[in-house]
Parts: C-alpha cells; structure tokens; sequence
C-alpha cells in the first residue's frame, strides 16, 4: 500500500483505543489503531496535516461513535481504497459487502473473487486493510469459524463482532495483551 504524504489527518478515542483517521480531500483513507499491525510508518504520518474539523474526517469520527454505540451498524462515507493493489482494492470492496453481524471464512472471501485458490493472498489482502472497522475485515473468519488474525489485535475482533451481534456496545475499554 503506498498512501501519499498529502493525506489529513486526526486521532479519535474509541472504546478499543485511539485510531487515527486519514482522509483525502474528499473521501476517508485511512483509519488504523494506534498498535495495529501494518499501520503507516510514523514518518510519513508526521508529514500528514492535522485537521479535526475537515468534513470527511468528521463525519468519519461522528459515525464510529455511533458505531461503538450500536447507534450504527453500517457506515455511510466516501473512502478512498486507491492506494492498495488492484487485487487489494478488489478484496476491501468486497469485505464492505458483508452485512453487519455476519461472516464468512477467507475461502469463501477468495470464491466470492472468483480466485478460490488464493485463500493466503485474499488473507494478505485482509490483514493489510487500511479502513480498520469501516471495511469489515474483522466479519471474516477461520476456515472453522475461528477468530484468526486481524491487525487490530484479536481482542478487538471479538468485541466488534459481540457488538454486531448484540446490539449492545463494546465494553469499556476491553483488556489488551500487553
């Protein structure tokens, strides 16, 4: 993934930590946790402008409180999933296609791409998400229903999928490892 240093950008509180938002002039970028695995590196996130009243990265902020509030289940924002891989871009669109409080395993994610026998590369592509919560990635599972990777940590993974399937929001905060 290969995101510019023009990007604006602002940190939010959640209930699962602090993410950082990224936007472009007109559409969301990016949205990581402050530990998450492949995450931007810090140089160019310092060279990103801060601006937590840019619209984007506004209304981004107001409908993940909504979100951890289970006020929201579905996110309604422009993204920009250009800075991925053709592929990469093709396996974030069709994680936004999966309805809140279902999943799927990753090789039903790589037969809904017509790509069945790229299971690891669609995992890739998953872990690699730069739209943490926004785009699903955390819906998509094991090939036995277990909870396996998400950049987020796993303790995340399971509070968000509680809160789709509850309605009830994420506890607060939940315990992270160390």
């Amino acid at each position: 993934m290969k995101l510019p240093h023009t990007l604006i950008q602002t940190t939010i509180a959640t209930p699962l930590g602090p993410l950082r938002l990224a936007a472009t002039e007109h559409a969301l970028a990016g949205a990581w946790f402050h530990d998450q695995r492949y995450a931007p590196e810090p140089a160019l996130v310092a060279s990103w402008r801060p601006d937590p009243h840019h619209p984007v990265l506004r209304e981004a902020a107001h409908q993940l409180a909504d979100h951890f509030a289970a006020r929201r289940l579905a996110f309604d924002l422009p993204l920009d999933l250009s800075f991925g891989t053709p592929f990469q871009t093709a396996v974030w669109r069709a994680l936004c296609a999966i309805p809140a409080g279902h999943t799927l395993s990753y090789g039903e994610l790589a037969r809904r791409l017509d790509a069945p026998n790229a299971v690891r590369a669609v995992g890739a592509a998953v872990g690699r998400n730069p739209l943490s919560v926004v785009v699903p990635c955390h819906r998509v599972l094991g090939a036995r229903g277990g909870l396996t990777g998400y950049a987020g940590g796993l303790p995340r993974k399971q509070a968000l999928l509680r809160l789709e399937a509850t309605g009830r929001p994420a506890p607060l905060p939940i315990p992270m490892p160390a």
